[in-house]
């Protein structure tokens, strides 16, 4: 696993096909086979295989309902890829708290490694075009993946935060409380707001759930942290402050792109309002989307910088998971996913609260339960696609592994015994 969070700090090609990370991610899902073989043991539970298994049920149905055989096949290994095979994985090869925490720290490694790229670009003017300046901080990921960075970024630091409101030593918590700081910098020079909105809510859940008094403490020092980047620096003010005003603006003057996804949108819900029940079938959206969608959308997003030049990309999804999933999987597809997710969430904050008044695991408790968070609110703005999708499959198998296995909560896990015992 964690050679596959390395293989998101190379650089990635712009030709759209698979990437290293989609090869590792398969080499994860063999390496876990041959050890259960090995091992001889029942690879999951009953609960964890309904769970898990729940979105084969829509993908299945979608498949049939694909417009070519090839179509629906490429559309369903994705598919099992992202939300089945690799979870499943990751759950199953995280054997403790220790290897939880592994993943953890490699992820905020991670994004430190991007981040400092992202300013990087920013500061010499090698980035992605944003409003004529080539100032967008993209990381490795190009100009073609402007998420890319933001969302590697964004696990860093639910991730750092996580470790740094848990009960672990307390070098490591300030190392962790230090990165989190950091890495709001980049996260800003992404001009995402998907990122930041999904980002603010996480962090603000993680911080209700550790504790009022905690919460009440970092919000502090983040707001203090802001003055100085953005007030006494002057880092990128004027754009941010463009930006930020532009989430609440939307509505009254929206820029081509919000435009393009409120129409991208509309024409969703309409294609689902045609086949409610199973959808257009998988991979559909783009070859429906001309014949419901209004004049109003533009013909691509253009792009350009980062090393890239300039490019026009087809418009060939609404930029919505949810609504992905429910134009060209219908009712049947979003019900199983979205209750896979639900059910995630669910098990992992029961576990959560437990683990707080234990006293033991709440670190990795809040690491499983943000990053979830953050993925299902991202999902409301993005869907899958590009290099960093194999994350998505990665940190659903994180949020698995806290919600479905014993280790997750197990008071006897590694280092946990005597930390629990040093905080009550």
């Amino acid at each position: 696993m964690i050679t596959l969070i390395v293989t998101l700090a190379l650089p990635v090609s712009g030709d759209g096909g698979g990437t290293l990370a989609d090869a590792v991610s398969g080499l994860v899902v063999v390496c876990c086979a041959l050890r259960l073989v090995r091992g001889r043991r029942r690879p999951l539970s009953r609960t964890a295989a309904v769970v898990l298994g729940l979105p084969v049920v829509g993908v299945a149905v979608a498949t049939a309902g694909a417009a070519s055989a090839g179509v629906g096949a490429e559309g369903l290994v994705r598919y099992l890829q992202i939300f089945v095979l690799v979870p499943a994985a990751v759950m199953l090869l995280v054997r403790d708290r220790r290897d939880a925490r592994l993943v953890a720290w490699s992820l905020v490694g991670l994004a430190l490694w991007q981040g400092g790229l992202g300013v990087h670009q920013f500061v010499t003017g090698t980035g992605a075009s944003y409003q004529g300046e080539m100032i967008r901080a993209v990381g490795t990921f190009g100009a073609t993946d402007i998420m890319g960075m933001a969302a590697v970024v964004a696990f860093g630091l639910v991730c750092a935060l996580g470790l740094a409101l848990g009960s672990g030593p307390a070098r490591q918590r300030t190392v962790a409380a230090v990165c989190a700081l950091a890495l709001l910098l980049p996260l800003a020079l992404s001009f995402s707001r998907g990122a930041w909105i999904a980002t603010a809510v996480t962090c603000a859940a993680q911080l209700v759930l550790a504790g009022l008094r905690r919460a009440v403490q970092v919000f502090a020092a983040v707001a203090a942290a802001a003055v100085v980047l953005v007030g006494g620096l002057g880092v990128g003010s004027a754009m941010l402050q463009e930006r930020i005003s532009s989430i609440t603006q939307v509505a009254d003057a929206p820029d081509q792109s919000v435009t393009d996804r409120y129409t991208m949108w509309t024409a969703a819900v309409d294609m689902w309002s045609g086949r409610p029940l199973t959808g257009v079938g998988l991979k559909g959206f783009p070859d429906h989307r001309d014949g419901h969608a209004s004049l109003a959308l533009s013909s691509g997003s253009d792009t350009d910088g980062a090393g890239a030049g300039f490019q026009r990309q087809p418009l060939l999804s609404p930029h919505n998971m949810y609504l992905l999933i429910l134009s060209e999987q219908g009712l049947l597809g979003l019900l199983a996913l979205a209750g896979s997710w639900l059910a995630l969430l669910v098990l992992g904050l029961r576990k959560l609260l437990r683990a707080r008044r234990s006293g033991s695991g709440l670190d990795c408790a809040l690491v499983a339960c943000g990053l979830l968070v953050w993925q299902l609110v991202d999902f409301v703005y993005a869907d899958i696609g590009g290099p960093s999708t194999v994350l998505t499959a990665l940190v659903l198998g994180f949020a698995a592994w806290w919600a479905l296995t014993d280790e997750g909560a197990g008071a006897n896990a590694h280092g946990d015994t005597r930390e629990g015992a040093g905080n009550r």
